[in-house]
């Protein structure tokens, strides 16, 4: 499974993104499933909040499955938490520790991100670097 980031969530609806092409382009050519997680919804859907279409796109890849949501559990909120602390000079946020999190939980190290600078400073534990798409 591949993670989604906020980034490339709003870049493939949004068609007035700089990043719409290459993101929608990147999207058609993963064969393996990808999720993310509420955080990141949440952060997509507020900077989707320019039309209400916008954030029914979103909504329907969700409930497509396109995109699975992946659960948060009650004992990932310290890893959270703690992940937020370690990176606080970033700062790292919600969304962003919440796919580290789950990442590290499942095992996970590709990430579909326009957060390069981020993720490739993020060491989710027992996996190393994350592998980032799109490649550069």
């Amino acid at each position: 499974m591949i993670l989604v980031d906020t980034g490339p969530l709003v870049a493939m609806i949004h068609e007035d993104d700089d990043l719409h092409e290459r993101c929608k382009k990147e999207f058609l050519t993963f064969c393996e499933p990808l999720g993310t997680v509420w955080p990141v919804v949440t952060e997509a859907l507020y900077l989707l909040n320019f039309a209400w279409q916008a954030q029914a796109a979103l909504l329907e890849i969700l409930e497509l499955g396109a995109v699975e949501l992946l659960p948060l559990r009650k004992n990932d909120v310290s890893r959270i938490k703690a992940l937020m602390w370690k990176y606080r000079d970033l700062p790292m946020d919600l969304a962003d520790a919440a796919l580290v999190c789950v990442a590290e939980r499942e095992k996970l190290s590709r990430v579909f991100t326009l957060d390069r600078r981020d993720f490739e400073i993020y060491r989710p534990a027992r996996l190393g670097r994350f592998s980032l798409f799109p490649t550069r």
